[in-house]
């Protein structure tokens, strides 16, 4: 910030619901440019700040697109961005391996108001075409999946959405992948998802999304996120601003800590698989390698019993307990933060219909900035404990 006498690297925090004018002239000056699209302008606080402007110019910088709305929380901005594009009538295609509130938001409130949604194998890559019917308008793509971390065929199916005879629309969950470890738009995606709560806060105190669009669809989103009142604060624009400084530095120690946590994990006896893309064995590897810059912090394992025989829910609930009883990783929901996370599918909802899964039951593993030899201390602990 620099007014002139005060010169702050921080940003100044502007929360307000009312904007004052000086004059109607002013007043017609500002909605009009608004309508325009300049963010520099806004006539309420829900139409954005000095402070979410500013917020917004380091988003697009870090993922790409025409411009971004922003949302009060990751599923917020699946919302926008699902309801900027289909109507009753349209056809929704639905990765299987999505967030499951994106999968509940779209057979549930969009079914009931009239949408065809159906779910597809992720790994369809170009033979997605085949699902294409004349009245499909989206497809929604989620790479690496939920908690199976299959990586999807962007390219593939984007081509696949171009060829067909009418206009499809491709959009992605890219929070696995951001910021910079893949860049939708330089794929031909047409939206991009963010849950900014994750690693462009990456402190565990705040909730946020952004819906990304190119320059066609942008006029939509806005319109869509106007119309449901979608809004954020100026409290919660700064504190993602604050972290957004150092997203690039974080995501790659946590991506690289948790790349040596998945191979380790791979080669203990107790440790059934690893689903993390960036491993050499991993069956979406060739796919990741060619389309990310790098890894997250974010993957799952399955467990098996000292026998060597599947382990079953309560095996992973137990060793859970043990692991967090040693104090190093939490249990609890969401990723991305500072702080290492485990949980079980079981309780964050693995719902597949379309290639459900044939494992036994997953962990997931959210590595944060800790040590890696404290973190694997505690994981081979619990794994040796059972």
């Amino acid at each position: 910030m620099n007014d002139g006498r005060f010169r702050t690297p921080s940003p100044e925090i502007r929360r307000t619901s009312t904007v004052l004018f000086d004059s109607i002239a002013q007043l017609r000056e500002t909605l009009a440019a608004s309508r325009s699209g300049d963010r520099r302008y806004s006539s309420y606080g829900t139409h954005g700040t000095p402070t979410t402007a500013e917020l917004e110019t380091l988003l697009l910088e870090g993922e790409g697109g025409a411009g971004v709305e922003l949302a009060s929380s990751g599923l917020g901005a699946i919302v926008t961005a699902m309801l900027a594009v289909v109507r009753a009538g349209d056809h929704l295609l639905v990765t299987d391996s999505a967030y499951g509130p994106a999968r509940d938001f779209s057979s549930g409130l969009l079914a009931g108001l009239g949408v065809d949604v159906e779910f597809y194998d992720p790994l369809a890559g170009e033979s997605i075409g085949s699902l294409i019917r004349p009245n499909t308008r989206l497809i929604w793509m989620e790479s690496p999946g939920t908690h199976t971390f299959e990586v999807q065929d962007v390219p593939a199916i984007v081509a696949a959405a171009r060829a067909a005879r009418h206009r499809v629309v491709t959009a992605v969950d890219n929070t696995w992948g951001s910021p910079g470890l893949f860049r939708p738009f330089d794929h031909g995606v047409d939206l991009s998802v963010v849950a900014l709560t994750k690693y462009w806060s990456g402190h565990g105190d705040v909730l946020m999304g952004g819906t990304f669009a190119d320059a066609e669809l942008l006029p939509a989103v806005r319109e869509a996120a106007r119309l449901t009142g979608t809004a954020v604060s100026g409290e919660d624009a700064f504190l993602v601003i604050r972290g957004a400084r150092t997203a690039g530095l974080r995501i790659r120690e946590q991506g690289a800590a948790a790349l040596e946590l998945a191979g380790r994990l791979a080669a203990h006896p107790r440790v059934a698989r690893v689903l993390h893309p960036a491993l050499p064995g991993d069956p979406g590897h060739a796919v990741w390698e060619r389309d990310f810059r790098g890894a997250s912090g974010l993957f799952s394992f399955e467990l098996r019993r000292p026998d060597g025989s599947p382990a079953d829910q309560d095996d992973a609930d137990e060793f859970t307990d043990r692991l967090v009883g040693r104090g190093r990783f939490g249990l609890g929901y969401s990723w991305g933060g500072y702080e290492s996370l485990v949980m079980p599918a079981r309780w964050s909802g693995l719902t597949r219909a379309v290639r459900p899964w044939a494992g036994g039951p997953l962990l997931r593993l959210s590595v944060g900035l800790e040590p890696v030899e404290l973190l694997w201390a505690d994981l081979e602990a619990a794994l040796d404990e059972g």
